[in-house]
């Protein structure tokens, strides 16, 4: 499969969903799922979906919030999932239920032409924050919605209000050097932490009635399994990961040392949880 046509100023996230990291994604598809449970509960609980709605899922992955929001739906409803990544959607495409209402679509959300008025619900867990130009973004999803519609995504809230992210990272940098830092409004994981920027985006796509809830979630990064399964997790995806690419294997030992110093004292039997904060962004077209 190939990476799909898209925007010029994505090129780069369209090289990465494509390459190692959207390998890397797929792989590790069967626990991220487990691992991101909570947060793909709350979302399903504040769309607020009913029986033959039909919703864009964007961003999907490898698809566990299109199969969730699909049972939602039914009977009657429609869920199509659309992301820019190869690998995670030929996953999604081998793990679909018999049967489910759903499908998928390799395209760039910033200029896919989807049919207007087509959507219900345009949802996402953590799949917008990657656009280049978010304005065009929204305002091209807000297109394919319905009137009225309604929008329901999270995203992340701030890199310090998440040791989710940043135990690991920060016992990473003790070996490597930091990372670039990203703009606060370069597309990341934490692009869309301003609730005033999110809304200033939101409303210049079309939206109304902007609500964004904050969210704290505990996320079990050993996934059940112990606390060697939570740091090689860390070493695979995430930003410790990022930063210890390319970097010699006496470095990669040595931080990943202390990443196992660091994550030891949240350890609870087989489980390792650290805390996120999120925002659940709803509003309507």
């Amino acid at each position: 499969m190939d990476a799909p046509q898209g925007h010029e100023n994505n090129t780069d996230q369209i090289a990465y969903w494509n390459g190692a990291g959207g390998q890397r994604w797929a792989a590790r598809q069967p626990v991220q799922d487990i691992m991101l449970q909570p947060v793909a509960d709350l979302l399903i609980d504040r769309a607020r979906t009913k029986p033959g709605e039909r919703i864009l899922d964007v961003g999907c992955g490898s698809g566990s919030t299109t199969f969730a929001f699909a049972r939602a739906v039914s009977p009657g409803g429609h869920v199509t999932g659309v992301d820019i990544s190869a690998p995670m959607l030929s996953r999604a495409r081998e793990v679909t239920p018999a049967g489910a209402p759903v499908e998928f679509f390799l395209a760039d959300a910033t200029i896919h032409p989807f049919a207007s008025g087509s959507f219900d619900l345009l949802a996402s867990r953590f799949g917008v924050m990657f656009f280049a130009d978010p304005v065009l973004s929204f305002t091209n999803l807000h297109r394919a919605l319905k009137r009225p519609g309604r929008l329901a995504f999270v995203c992340w809230r701030e890199a310090r209000e998440n040791p989710f992210f940043m135990v690991s990272l920060q016992a990473v940098y003790k070996h490597v050097p930091k990372m670039p830092p990203v703009g606060p409004e370069d597309p990341g994981p934490f692009a869309f932490a301003s609730q005033e920027r999110v809304t200033r985006i939101l409303m210049a796509a079309g939206f109304s009635d902007i609500a964004m809830e904050p969210c704290k979630v505990a996320l079990d990064v050993a996934v059940g399994r112990g606390l060697d399964a939570a740091v090689q997790g860390c070493l695979q995806i995430g930003p410790a990961a990022r930063a210890l690419a390319e970097h010699p294997p006496e470095v990669v030992a040595a931080a990943t040392n202390s990443i196992r110093e660091a994550l030891t004292p949240y350890v609870k039997g087989q489980t390792v949880p650290l805390d996120g904060s999120i925002w659940i962004v709803t509003a309507k077209a």
